[in-house]
């Protein structure tokens, strides 16, 4: 664990950090100048927006909550598009990004966010197929092969990859996004929290 973080903060990074990582760096190459789209603000794509402003990107994030798009833009997102207010959020994001359309999607809804996100990638670019939050229709992928589009299914990472992040954290003394944390004793009001939806990056119990 580097020194400068606390207990909790190390007990976030093994999954989270780690899948986020794999995603922008080890499964793909997001680069200086590139854009992120990053669903939601939860754990992964809180580290994935975190990672990607630290190596020079441009991050654009969804959310249903203009609190957490603030937050987002707060830890350097240049845009966020309000999902619940504008549906089609995919053509709000390829308006902000001219037309084109973003590098690298984080992709953590699954079947019911995937044909968007589709939408909202440049040709040639990457999804990184995370999470299964979102239940929807089935995924045409006739855009993929059209479009020549890249997608990496990323499920964690290895100790190597986990060792790459801390080393770069340790470079920009980078620090993971803690929501609240609650006493071991407080874990039914944790599980309430977690269920209402209203955190940003992550949740923690302290264990003495």
């Amino acid at each position: 664990v580097p020194d400068y973080l606390s207990s909790e903060e190390a007990a976030t990074l093994p999954c989270a950090a780690v899948t986020a990582w794999n995603a922008l760096f080890e499964s793909a190459s997001v680069r200086p100048g590139d854009t992120v789209l990053c669903l939601g603000t939860g754990g992964v794509s809180t580290f994935a927006l975190q990672l990607a402003r630290m190596a020079g990107a441009f991050v654009i994030v969804t959310s249903s909550s203009e609190r957490k798009i603030g937050c987002a833009r707060e830890l350097g997102a240049r845009g966020g598009v309000n999902y619940a207010t504008t549906p089609d959020w995919d053509k709000a994001v390829r308006e902000l990004t001219e037309g084109r359309g973003v590098d690298h999607v984080i992709e953590v809804g699954g079947a019911g966010t995937l044909p968007r996100s589709i939408r909202a990638v440049r040709t040639g670019g990457t999804i990184s197929l995370i999470g299964v939050l979102a239940q929807g229709p089935d995924v045409n992928l006739t855009p993929v092969l059209m479009r020549h589009l890249r997608m990496n299914g990323v499920f964690v990472g290895s100790r190597t990859m986990f060792e790459n992040l801390l080393r770069a954290m340790e470079v920009r003394q980078m620090r993971p996004v803690i929501d609240r944390v609650f006493g071991f004793e407080e874990l039914p009001e944790a599980l309430s929290y977690m269920e209402s939806a209203t955190h940003i990056g992550k949740i923690c119990l302290r264990v003495r």
